[in-house]
């Protein structure tokens, strides 16, 4: 979705001036960027600052929920903050390294984080309390060892049912499918001369939970070494070929629809799978749609879903680090975050946020159980063309050559890693 581009700057007044002055120079407490002695120390601009903030909004919704969190750091701090609504994110943040200028913080997306890593844009750091944070979320914020920044929300993947047609199909409660087995038995009673069982998006981004419920994933733990080529990757992608060569599931590209949510909207399909972001467009789209959102069936190797995440960035080379953290601080705060979530409806990153967001939300059970299991991006610096590649060949899995895909994406995965 494009934005137009929108800066606001918060300003404040001189009484609260000077309160982070003394933060300023080699007397800094470090406040993040790793763990013990070996923690570099953020730089610190001396006296009030102005922090450049750029952010890839949604809508107006969350660019005004940033905004009045922004202010009121502001406020409180003594400092600015100018938040800019990117029109292209990717684009503006490789113009801003590239030109020295980069905004102080920033959304930055899991898949894109590994390559800015390594190029050494951004500076790690830990926000308060970064335990806190669930682990897969901290995982895919981390490069050799080490994370770089604190994640900002996140979005998970689950089986969304429409319950008119489950009911009419004689199913209940029950029924829910809990292995990949009954996912199977489900969707095919499901599926009728007009109806698909089950429709997926196509690529690795639907079909790689059930690579990670099968116990695979296509890069090793420290992502130095491709392992597509497995009987685990095989095993999960032939769970998705073989519903599709049955007839009860299909792509949404098989069902003239542009994703899982429009197929489910509608009625092209009783089943989806599809994240959290599936509940604006149902009620702005097909509010009529009675549906249920169910945590996606085990595979053979437990529980596996996918993690979709952004964290907050901070430039290497700010000369603001110190305070971009504290603002980070505050943006992750447990109130701060429930408010983000009642504003544009994301799901906080940190666990002790999830019984106050189930309470509020207990339609999004089954979303951020998954904050606990699923699995981040593949976390490989100049990887991006090589998925591409792996997604192209798995645009029509239902005939696709599985050991011939996975062998592919080793041989390119390979090459990229021996640059």
């Amino acid at each position: 979705m494009k934005h137009t581009t929108r800066t606001v700057a918060f300003a404040t007044s001189g009484a609260l001036a000077l309160t982070l002055s003394a933060c300023g120079g080699s007397g800094f407490e470090d406040t993040g960027g790793g763990e013990g002695g070996d923690a570099q120390a953020p730089a610190s601009a001396e006296g009030p600052v102005t922090l450049q903030m750029l952010i890839a909004s949604s809508g107006d919704a969350e660019t005004q929920a940033v905004e009045e969190a922004a202010s009121a750091w502001a406020e409180e701090s003594g400092n600015e903050v100018e938040v800019t609504v990117a029109s292209d994110m990717g684009q503006e943040l490789a113009q801003g390294f590239a030109g020295g200028s980069p905004a102080d913080v920033f959304y930055l997306d899991a898949a894109a984080f590994a390559t800015n890593a390594e190029a050494g844009n951004l500076y790690p750091y830990e926000a308060e309390d970064n335990d806190d944070f669930y682990e897969p979320l901290r995982e895919a914020f981390t490069y050799e060892d080490e994370q770089y920044c604190a994640p900002k929300d996140f979005s998970t993947l689950g089986l969304v049912i429409n319950q008119t047609m489950w009911e009419e199909a004689g199913l209940t409660e029950d029924d829910i499918p809990q292995t990949y087995d009954e996912l199977a038995q489900v969707a095919e009673t499901l599926a009728t001369d007009d109806i698909t069982g089950l429709v997926l998006s196509p690529g690795i981004d639907r079909a790689g939970a059930f690579v990670v419920g099968s116990g695979g994933w296509w890069m090793n733990e420290d992502n130095t070494e491709p392992t597509a080529d497995t009987p685990e990757v095989i095993a999960g992608l032939q769970v998705v070929q073989d519903m599709i060569s049955s007839g009860s599931a299909a792509l949404s590209s098989q069902v003239d629809t542009g994703w899982g949510g429009e197929a489910l909207g509608t009625g092209r399909a009783a089943m989806t799978i599809e994240g959290n972001w599936i509940k604006g467009a149902m009620s702005n789209d097909y509010p009529d749609v009675d549906y249920t959102v169910a945590e996606l069936p085990e595979g053979p190797a437990g529980p596996g879903t996918l993690l979709f995440t952004q964290c907050w960035g901070v430039a290497a080379q700010s000369d603001a680090q110190a305070q971009a953290v504290e603002l980070v601080n505050h943006l992750t705060s447990a109130d701060q975050q429930m408010a983000f979530a009642d504003a544009f409806g994301v799901m906080p990153s940190r666990q002790s946020v999830s019984e106050d967001y189930t309470e509020a939300y207990p339609e999004d059970a089954a979303f951020i159980a998954g904050g606990d299991y699923g699995h981040g991006p593949i976390n490989v610096p100049g990887i991006a063309d090589v998925v591409a590649d792996l997604n192209s060949q798995l645009e029509d899995i239902g005939s696709a050559d599985l050991e011939a895909v996975v062998q592919s994406f080793d041989t390119n995965a390979e090459a990229v890693l021996g640059e």
